[in-house]
């Protein structure tokens, strides 16, 4: 789930806002929800709601010109903070060379439906090999609070932490439609939702995403949804 960041040449302004921009906003009229009630929650493994879902053996294969990912709902749970995650596997090729394996870490609210990002373990390849593990992160270690990846509610410009981790990982959205039409080479899907997706650590990325009811991401920049379904072991 990492969004990478390239170099820019800044201003001493802009060094100063980025710098900033690394912590969770704070304060009752801060823009960007960090607190979600998760303690209010009964938290479950399995479900989901109308765009994620954690069913085991749910994936979903996307691909771009030179890329493709594939997302997959693992049989396996994770304890992570004390609470009990289900496991999300995304793999990712470039020019058909595996280049990223990570295990992410939800859970989903029983009454709002909500569901939470506790974290991910990354994996980056070079020739086979791994090299790294940038990116990763769990909530309760280094202060590290896990974040909203989707409402059970989505309403337009909701503003919201998916990740947070300060100086690791600080991704955040912007619910901007619900009622996009989506054309991709698994089909034509109706009242999708579209969100804006940034990083505190680096103000000036964005990217836009898709999601379709009942199925989840169909759209991250390049890469479109093929194919989807449910998986046997």
């Amino acid at each position: 789930m990492i969004l990478r960041t390239f170099p820019y040449a800044l201003t001493a302004a802009a060094i100063l806002a980025s710098a900033a921009a690394c912590a969770p906003d704070q304060g009752a009229n801060s823009p960007w929800q960090t607190v979600f009630g998760i303690s209010d929650c009964d938290l479950l493994v399995t479900g989901g709601n109308s765009y994620f879902i954690l069913e085991p053996g749910h994936q979903l294969v996307m691909k771009g010109d030179d890329a493709e990912l594939q997302i997959t709902v693992l049989d396996e749970t994770e304890t992570v903070d004390g609470v009990i995650t289900r496991v999300v596997e995304e793999r990712e090729w470039e020019d058909g060379e595996l280049l990223e394996v990570s295990r992410n870490y939800f859970v989903i609210c029983e009454r709002t439906q909500d569901v939470f990002y506790f974290g991910e373990d990354v994996d980056f390849y070079e020739d086979g090999k791994i090299v790294n593990h940038d990116g990763s992160w769990r909530a309760g270690v280094d202060g590290n609070k896990p974040g909203l990846i989707m409402a059970g509610a989505p309403k337009p410009e909701m503003k919201y932490y998916q990740e947070i981790a300060p100086g690791t990982a600080m991704d955040r959205a912007e619910i901007v439609s619900l009622d996009e039409t989506c054309e991709v080479p698994a089909g034509t899907f109706p009242k999708c939702l579209k969100i804006k997706e940034g990083t505190a650590l680096n103000i000036f990325e964005r990217e836009y995403k898709y999601y379709a009811p009942g199925i989840g991401l169909i759209r991250d920049k390049d890469l479109v949804l093929t194919k989807y379904g449910f998986v046997s072991d």
